[in-house]
């Protein structure tokens, strides 16, 4: 770890203005295995509870295994803030289940939901940043069609039931 503690020493030196140094942390490195997360002033969580992990019917264990992971990070940095810069699930536009299921418009605004009453469980997360505003297209693969979908407008810009989830939270908050 020394290396990564001089990494971090060296990058505070570049910054004349003296701003909160960070890092993004992706869900390989979790509460507990993550080896920077003491060097930083700020950690940034990329979590996709929910979507990547424990997806589908399996959101009410996405929930449980979320908190868990959130309490071992206050228990290992219970005085540091955390800010979400990731966490969403695709969607296809028009796509409507019930019950929901993986692509609807209700899965997202139920993973949202998800999402979202845990950061408030937690006094430490002080922002999130949903991936992403809008639709766009990626390189072919078998876990995108026709594009990432994880946004909250289509790609010529309109809303998904999820845009007016994020508005009413963004405007009780």
């Amino acid at each position: 770890m020394p290396y990564f503690k001089e990494i971090f020493d060296y990058a505070r030196t570049l910054d004349p203005q003296h701003r909160p140094l960070t890092y993004t942390n992706l869900l390989m490195a979790a509460g507990g295995k993550d080896k920077c997360h003491q060097f930083a002033d700020v950690i940034c969580l990329n979590r996709y509870y929910g979507w990547y992990v424990q997806d589908g019917y399996q959101l009410i264990g996405a929930k449980k295994a979320f908190i868990n992971e959130m309490n071992q990070w206050m228990n290992t940095e219970p005085n540091k803030p955390f800010l979400f810069t990731e966490y969403g699930a695709d969607t296809d536009a028009g796509v409507h289940k019930l019950p929901s299921m993986q692509w609807s418009e209700e899965y997202q605004c139920e993973y949202l939901t998800m999402q979202h009453e845990v950061f408030d469980m937690f006094e430490a997360v002080v922002g999130e940043q949903v991936w992403n505003l809008c639709d766009f297209q990626t390189g072919e693969g078998i876990m995108r069609v026709d594009g990432n979908k994880k946004d909250v407008f289509t790609r010529d810009r309109q809303p998904k039931a999820a845009a007016y989830v994020l508005k009413e939270r963004w405007e009780t908050k």
